[in-house]
């Protein structure tokens, strides 16, 4: 703990070092108004005080009490100095709480990447719990592909990556958060948004808009191996770099597409989203993180994600 405070003199404008003891011997006196119950207190002597009080105000330049054999009284100098004294005290106080709450986790920052699959799903549910939980934790979130997610918690960037699962790395620790299944996205005008479900087989001929390979391609490659299993090559007709772009383009009638069950949370009246048939395939997003850079916020988020309630079928509840 720090043991001196740096002051500057309103005259001499010099630096100066009033140690913390000093500080708390006199605000025992200012409290007491009494040198041998201040002494008590501090179970010191009572001329020891009594020289640190006229060092101090030595240091200062000022006279902090008016003092006779009857009583002690604090000068204007020194009720300005208690009012400064009490709020430093609070400070320190204040500090040294929030440094053992960094200490135990319960402060600092997190940093969490996300794709558009993970919060079109349960990653709000679980980042209102959490803040819930630990409100002095930070959130800092980081919109990225599973690719340049991983690419950023090999560097350290971000601390977790909410990514689309095959995922493979060293030092990974990986949570399933999310399973979800294949549905059809159609224009709520289309011939196939009146049926109840879609088989894929009945999309080969459309037109798909699809995510940039750049930032989609551990979907893309979800999505050619299902179209080729049912026996045909998507084609594209047109390329978006996240699921509002390929709604909107949807909407306006250009084209089709294969995504998520999760993206129902997309409302949006003029696009129609159906159960894919044909697919027993599902997907599944989970949270990523080093192993081998476990900080105590860190340890908090993965600890909280094991407390979450699941579904076989569905991952987090």
């Amino acid at each position: 703990m720090y043991n001196t405070v740096s002051l500057i003199g309103d005259t001499r404008k010099a630096s100066m070092k009033i140690e913390l003891r000093q500080i708390r011997q006199f605000l025992a006196v200012a409290d007491t108004l009494n040198f041998r119950r201040a002494a008590e207190h501090l179970a010191l002597a009572q001329p020891a005080l009594s020289r640190g009080i006229q060092l101090l105000e030595h240091q200062l330049g000022v006279s902090l009490f008016k003092r006779n054999n009857r009583r002690v009284e604090l000068t204007p100098a020194g009720t300005v100095f208690l009012k400064g004294c009490q709020d430093l005290m609070e400070d320190l106080d204040e500090t040294v709480r929030q440094a053992r709450k960094a200490q135990r986790g319960e402060l600092g920052t997190l940093s969490i990447g996300y794709t558009d699959f993970a919060i079109s799903g349960v990653l709000p549910r679980i980042l209102d719990g959490f803040r819930r939980k630990y409100p002095e934790i930070d959130i800092e979130l980081t919109y990225g592909s599973t690719h340049q997610q991983l690419e950023d918690l090999a560097i350290r960037k971000i601390d977790v990556a909410f990514v689309t699962s095959p995922v493979a790395g060293a030092n990974l620790a990986l949570m399933p958060v999310q399973h979800d299944r294949y549905v059809a996205v159609l224009p709520a005008a289309h011939p196939l948004a009146r049926q109840a479900t879609v088989d894929i087989s009945e999309l080969a001929g459309e037109g798909f808009i699809v995510g940039v390979m750049a930032r989609w391609r551990h979907f893309r490659r979800h999505l050619d191996a299902l179209c080729l299993k049912a026996g045909f090559a998507p084609r594209i007709v047109q390329e978006v770099y996240n699921t509002e772009g390929m709604f909107g383009l949807i909407s306006a009638n250009i084209g089709v597409t294969i995504h998520l069950e999760c993206t129902a949370n997309y409302i949006r009246s003029d696009v129609a989203l159906r159960p894919l048939t044909g697919v027993d395939d599902t997907i599944i997003t989970v949270a990523a993180w080093r192993e081998d850079d476990m900080r105590p916020a860190l340890t908090h988020f993965a600890d909280f994600l094991q407390t979450l309630p699941r579904n076989a079928d569905h991952g987090l509840l």
